[in-house]
């Protein structure tokens, strides 16, 4: 197969093709259980910490734009979601999506990095449950020696071990085990009472504001202290505050009516968190000057500093309440992405049993809880948070690359069984010869009033210029879209290399952006394919602003890619690396894909009814 089987697209789950599989997962999600997921993952501590650090290092008072501007851009991947979810509800979200729009390959990268992602993900936000907890006993000293983090020494290093984080991740797993509904349940109960606190922050700090005259608003420095740059540098930083809503996607086959209530249960989600992320941030600067925020304690002191010391313990709960539910919303999408690739048989068929009394993946959510469980106990993984964005970000990206190749060029060829290949040869042949039939008869058949000598040149540009101009249009269309990546890639890097020379990188940004610009005009200039309109589930959600609105969140979450750093990189390339070594020895060999047929769309369904192929 070599590198071919790279490029390997399955198919979008039908009705016929669940029928066929043994794995069947509860249909008990709706809009408000969407919600719940979505913001419960999304809102973590890191609001109760964040809003000081970005306005005294970056934002000043403009601090709730750079939240609006942060979440306007996550907004553009809520919307490529939004549509990918409704019209493909199965579990895998990026993953899933990537291998029927782009290939196997890309598919199989994105689900490796999305696995390192939950599994850090989750072990980093049950390591800083601890510190919060123990300020309601005084101080990580008073904490009760059960959940007190302890020294110990291992092969010659000393390891802080934090045992009340391992006990809570292994807690959540058998939460999650008990079923999605229940689980679901009690993370929309902790996340209300979150969003409780939130509220208090807002009333009761606007009443101070409103008593106080909002002195953080009259510093002499202006409403934007460190300038539009600052502001633009401070979105970059809270962006992160919006990762977590693409957890609702990956609940997709869960969803009793997931062409309306996945967009919904994204969008409302979204709009949720940017609202509160808003107005918790206008409240907090206009109580404290920016420039004398606590860092570490931002909204604890703010009140403290007016006399209201009792809030931090309010504040501490949301806090402790935050990482709870986004603990929840960590574990909750691993198990599914590691089913849907064990399905495709990229990863061992473990995997993909799902226990039929709870109808989930059991195992596999044992399996990631005790990794999570042993890495948050073990591994001071704060040093590692930076490989969390690294999954999203790609996540995010491919998705948005995902809906440009569903609008312009999507799969015109479905696998089929090898066992069908007697049904799909007399298929085939039989399309073949009405094909030839047809256009021999528009070539004999002419209208009345004319002669062969006026009609043929026109009806056989008619019966075979469709055909030729459809092609040449889809050669068209995927040109384009690689010249928006490739031109994405140079300019997004040429603008962050900083160590180069002026010359160099005002070439590169030149260079990228010319490219950029062509695929982008391209693609607004050329029609879009037919197939979309029945590509998937349709009567969903249909994205807006195409070929825009993608090319912009590639854009976007390609440049917070690059910037993450090279330590980080080095980190996740060293896990991409393992990463292939298994792709290469097992996912390869055996993947659902290695012996199909593909036929083009139109033949299958008589194919199927050909060899009365039943599940």
């Amino acid at each position: 197969m070599g590198a071919k089987g790279l490029f390997r697209r399955k198919q979008v789950d039908s009705d016929r093709l669940r029928a066929e599989g043994h794995h069947q997962l509860a249909k008990t999600l709706s809009v408000s259980q969407l919600i719940a997921i979505g913001v419960g993952s999304t809102i973590g501590a890191g609001v109760y910490v964040l809003v000081g650090t970005v306005a005294r290092e970056h934002a000043g008072p403009a601090l709730t734009i750079s939240f609006l501007i942060a979440g306007i851009a996550a907004a553009l991947s809520a919307f490529c979601y939004a549509e990918l979810a409704s019209r493909c509800p199965s579990a895998g979200s990026a993953y899933h999506y990537s291998y029927i729009c782009v290939g196997e390959g890309v598919a199989w990268l994105i689900g490796w990095a999305l696995i390192l992602e939950y599994t850090i993900g989750g072990s980093a936000v049950a390591r800083g449950i601890s510190p919060n907890v123990a300020l309601f006993f005084g101080g990580p000293d008073s904490l009760p020696s059960f959940m007190a983090r302890h020294t110990i020494s291992c092969f010659g290093h000393e390891v802080v071990v934090d045992p009340c984080a391992a006990v809570l991740v292994m807690v959540v797993t058998g939460l999650l085990c008990f079923g999605i509904k229940e689980s679901t349940t009690v993370q929309a109960a902790i996340t209300a009472l979150n969003v409780c606190v939130m509220l208090f922050v807002i009333i009761v700090g606007s009443y101070i504001g409103f008593q106080t005259g909002w002195i953080g608003y009259s510093v002499s420095a202006g409403y934007f202290p460190f300038g539009v740059n600052g502001m633009l540098a401070g979105s970059a930083t809270v962006f992160f505050a919006y990762i977590g809503f693409d957890s609702v996607a990956s609940t997709a086959e869960e969803v009793k009516n997931p062409q309306r209530d996945l967009p919904w249960g994204i969008g409302l989600a979204l709009s949720i968190c940017c609202a509160l992320y808003m107005m918790v941030s206008v409240v907090i600067v206009g109580l404290v000057p920016y420039f004398a925020m606590d860092p570490d304690t931002p909204i604890s002191s703010a009140f403290a500093r007016h006399g209201l010391h009792w809030a931090m313990y309010i504040v501490t709960s949301g806090a402790v309440l935050a990482l709870c539910s986004t603990l929840m919303g960590s574990l909750l999408p691993q198990p599914r992405i590691l089913m849907a690739m064990a399905r495709d048989g990229l990863l061992p068929p473990f995997f993909s049993d799902v226990n039929q009394r709870t109808q989930v993946p059991v195992k596999s959510t044992v399996l990631t809880g005790i990794c999570a469980a042993v890495l948050s106990f073990f591994m001071e993984v704060s040093q590692l948070a930076g490989m969390v964005s690294v999954g999203t970000l790609l996540a995010f990206t491919i998705v948005a690359v995902s809906i440009l190749i569903l609008r312009y060029v999507p799969p015109n060829e479905v696998p089929l069984p090898s066992s069908l290949r007697e049904s799909i040869d007399s298929v085939s042949l039989r399309f073949s010869s009405q094909e030839d039939s047809e256009k021999f008869d528009g070539i004999k058949e002419l209208p009345l009033g004319g002669t062969s000598e006026e009609k043929d040149p026109l009806l056989v540009k008619e019966i075979y210029g469709y055909e030729i101009n459809e092609e040449k249009r889809r050669k068209l269309a995927a040109m384009s879209i690689a010249f928006v990546v490739v031109g994405v890639l140079i300019l997004t890097a040429s603008a962050s290399a900083t160590f180069l020379s002026s010359f160099p990188r005002y070439f590169g940004c030149v260079a990228g952006g010319l490219l950029l610009l062509t695929g982008l005009g391209v693609l607004s200039y050329i029609d879009q394919d037919d197939g979309r309109h029945s590509f998937g589930h349709t009567g969903g959600f249909i994205c807006p602003f195409i070929p825009l609105l993608p090319i912009l969140c590639i854009l976007i979450n390609t440049y917070l890619l690059i910037n993450l750093g090279g330590d980080t990189w080095g980190r996740v390339s060293i896990w991409l690396l393992i990463g292939a070594i298994v792709y290469i020895f097992y996912g390869r060999t055996n993947s659902s894909l290695r012996d199909v047929v593909y036929v083009p769309v139109a033949h299958a369904d008589e194919i199927y009814k050909s060899s009365q192929y039943v599940a």
